[in-house]
């Protein structure tokens, strides 16, 4: 058991360092890349933009009781603000490219894969990675990185309508402790660990996809693999990338 994962482990490094060489690889299938970006698009964008409403609000809600406990209320627009950008929204993206997207590249792929059509093309010289895989994680990261400004936008509004409404906080004070705590570097980290999630999710979607087992039950199998491997991988890298940023790039004003 422990050779068998170890045997998929290199062989998901394998593909992610294929689709990487094959990116810069002519021709680009540009016409497979918009099918695919637009095909994620319009499975992710409305449930993230629901997901990110009640994210914000429980964040307002939590940090606004909490800083009021320590006479920090001033500090609440910035705090709130910090955990949606920093880390709510690159989750909520992950999880929902990861279920959505992720989900229904690997059945794409599997049902290719058990119909044998990957082999006929490979037989008539055509890479099925260049051909079907880099267009996919390509148009996973891009949604990836759009959807997460999204998700922030939307998230950092339906927090400020709970502080403000529900807890009765000041617009000015909310707004204000932005510029205190808040700084680009957590934009651009936030920007960062959506584009990681994005390949993540595309890559272990598209290993799976191309490796099931067992006909049609196989290719079920491998989409409820790809999802959870894809979670777990997905906290574990944020887990990482967080504990870097934190020890590279000092809080505002420290």
């Amino acid at each position: 058991m422990i050779i068998g994962a170890l045997r998929q482990t290199g062989r998901l490094f394998a593909l992610a360092a294929e689709v990487s060489r094959a990116v810069f690889r002519r021709p680009f299938q540009f016409r497979e890349f918009v099918e695919q970006f637009w095909f994620v698009a319009s499975v992710t964008i409305l449930p993230a933009a629901l997901v990110s409403i009640p994210f914000g609000a429980v964040i307002a809600l939590q940090v606004g009781s909490l800083t009021q406990q320590l006479g920090a209320q001033s500090f609440t627009g910035g705090a709130s603000v910090l955990a949606v950008v920093q880390q709510a929204s690159p989750l909520i993206v992950a999880l929902l490219i990861a279920g959505a997207a992720g989900s229904a590249i690997c059945a794409d792929l599997g049902s290719r894969t058990i119909r044998e059509e990957l082999d006929a093309m490979e037989v008539m010289g055509v890479s099925p990675v260049q051909r079907l895989v880099v267009p996919r994680v390509l148009a996973t990261m891009a949604v990836a990185v759009l959807l997460n400004g999204l998700v922030s936008v939307v998230g950092t509004l339906g927090g400020y309508f709970f502080n403000v409404i529900l807890q009765g906080g000041t617009p000015g004070a909310y707004l204000s402790s932005f510029s205190a705590l808040a700084q680009p570097a957590d934009l651009y980290v936030s920007e960062l660990k959506a584009l990681v999630f994005g390949f993540i999710a595309g890559i272990v979607a598209a290993h799976r996809g191309l490796n099931p087992r067992g006909g049609p039950k196989g290719v079920g199998d491998a989409v409820n693999q790809s999802v959870v491997i894809t979670f777990l991988l997905l906290f574990f890298v944020n887990m990482v990338m967080t504990a870097v940023y934190l020890q590279i790039v000092p809080p505002k004003g420290g």
